[in-house]
């Protein structure tokens, strides 16, 4: 809930406070990096964001029994610095983003995984979606519908990125963390 509030207040105050957050590589260059993070809370539209917290909506359903606050805040921050830095080194050209879909990509990847780590079958389902959602887009290009009305170039690498992210998220979490807590779904934590 916490993320979807702050997009949606991002969204109400982007005409005042767009331009000292929002993901730009020359501004990051200047040292800025807080935009890393805070880029991901802006959007190009009402139906960008939307589209966006309709995702945050789906994960929560799909995979709330996996969240507590502490993993699902590290599992966020991690994926969105993750995915910024990457955009960063790797794609020059890409000058400006908005949008929470590379960070929601990772965040899917990360419960896919979760799901197959405790033997739920349809884990290997979405995690094979989202594998094949990402090579059709690195191989065919964003939809362009859904770059009309986002008004905006789908940034396809940012998805990429953020898979990524998730996946190494669920590599670390357990040699970082405790490995008892991440076994027990949060439903049985107290």
């Amino acid at each position: 809930m916490f993320i979807a509030i702050v997009a949606l207040l991002a969204f109400t105050v982007d005409s005042l406070l767009s331009e000292y957050f929002v993901y730009q590589r020359q501004l990051i260059s200047q040292g800025e990096v807080w935009r890393f993070l805070s880029g991901h809370f802006f959007h190009t539209n009402g139906y960008h964001l939307l589209l966006n917290i309709m995702a945050l909506l789906l994960l929560l359903l799909l995979h709330s029994k996996f969240y507590t606050i502490k993993r699902y805040s590290l599992l966020f921050l991690f994926c969105a610095v993750f995915c910024s830095l990457a955009l960063y080194l790797f794609e020059p050209s890409l000058i400006q983003y908005v949008g929470l879909s590379g960070v929601l990509h990772g965040v899917f990847a990360w419960g896919a995984l979760m799901d197959v780590r405790h033997g739920d079958k349809t884990g290997y389902l979405l995690l094979s979606g989202v594998i094949v959602k990402i090579l059709h887009e690195q191989y065919y290009g964003a939809n362009n519908e859904l770059s009309e009305l986002i008004n905006a170039s789908v940034a396809i690498n940012a998805h990429l990125w953020g898979a990524i992210a998730g996946l190494i998220f669920f590599i670390l979490y357990p040699v970082l963390f405790s490995t008892t807590k991440l076994s027990t779904p949060s439903s049985q934590l107290k």
